[in-house]
């Protein structure tokens, strides 16, 4: 069996390691991209069971991010993380489908369970 291949996205390299670290060890395939941009440029989107993004981030938002592959027609559940309250971030995020808005810094449960129902949802049929 392959194991479900997850998308982090997030501007901060060690953010993405450590989550990458997490999800590899719970069995989860995993790859990182330190942008936006970079996801959707890099022709993988419909390859990922779960994206792992933050809200904020130089250039392309998460949120944006979301609404961008939505309007594509991906409906690839998003876990959204987050340093900082942004005024209705969480409200958009979970009215565009999202699993959940996690706080850092990570609790490492929480982020597998929340990886664990999106990718449960993903293969679902989204």
């Amino acid at each position: 069996m392959v194991n479900p291949l997850v998308a982090i996205v997030d501007d901060d390299p060690l953010v993405c390691r450590a989550v990458q670290r997490h999800l590899l060890s719970a069995g989860f395939a995993a790859e990182t991209f330190e942008s936006g941009e970079r996801y959707i440029s890099s022709g993988k989107p419909d390859r990922h069971a779960c994206v792992v993004v933050d809200v904020q981030m130089p250039g392309m938002s998460g949120l944006a991010l979301q609404s961008q592959l939505a309007a594509a027609g991906n409906r690839v559940p998003f876990v959204f993380i987050t340093a900082h309250d942004v005024p209705g971030a969480e409200a958009q995020a979970l009215a565009q489908g999202a699993v959940c808005v996690l706080r850092k810094p990570l609790s490492g449960d929480a982020l597998l369970s929340a990886v664990t129902a999106a990718v449960d949802r993903s293969t679902r049929g989204r």
